[in-house]
């Protein structure tokens, strides 16, 4: 464990936490978060890990922006239901998309668990990319993928980061809960990337 680490696992931890809450400053401090995520799963040869904290990074700028638009009059975040022809196109695309890079990740670096590497980041782009559209489905990839997460920290020896994940399965618990009480909208059927 590095002073690194445990910076980004606060810094995380905050993250999380605020955005269960709905507040907008969960963005800045992701964003905080994925700088520093981004060191440590370098110098732990989890390569697609270390890019995705990049993405994580434009996606945090953009949940910002969108969030800031997307504010109620009590200051609350407002949460969106998107529709099942868009859960599904963005389970598909991100199965697709992570086996492709896991065959990347085999072929040209030396990541002991390519695929496992590959469909996690893959799914974490697409949770983060609800996250910023403010779909309550984004707490369900994020449970999923903070529960394998788990395992593939421990199995690279980054102990307190799989301590952060296991307490973000809760979280995305507690984030589901909060934001299924508060969700009334179904958002209209659009592309994936609008």
């Amino acid at each position: 464990m590095s002073l690194l680490e445990l910076l980004a696992v606060l810094f995380s931890a905050a993250g999380v936490w605020l955005t269960g809450r709905r507040a907008v400053l969960c963005w800045p401090v992701m964003l905080v978060a994925s700088v520093l995520y981004g060191v440590v799963f370098w110098r732990a040869h989890l390569y697609a890990d270390a890019a995705l904290q990049g993405v994580f990074a434009a996606l945090s700028l953009y949940g910002w922006w969108r969030w800031l638009r997307g504010v109620r009059d009590e200051g609350a975040v407002q949460v969106i239901q998107p529709p099942q022809g868009v859960m599904v196109r963005g389970v598909v695309l991100s199965v697709a998309a992570g086996v492709l890079l896991g065959g990347v990740l085999q072929t040209w670096t030396d990541d002991p668990n390519p695929l496992m590497d590959a469909l996690l980041s893959t799914f974490s782009i697409l949770g983060q990319m609800w996250m910023a559209r403010r779909y309550l489905a984004s707490w369900l990839i994020w449970l999923g993928v903070d529960v394998l997460y788990t395992g593939l920290f421990v199995v690279r020896e980054l102990y307190l980061t799989a301590g952060l994940y296991a307490a973000f399965v809760g979280l995305a618990v507690a984030g589901w809960l909060q934001w299924r009480a508060v969700c009334v909208i179904t958002e209209p059927e659009k592309p994936p990337f609008e």
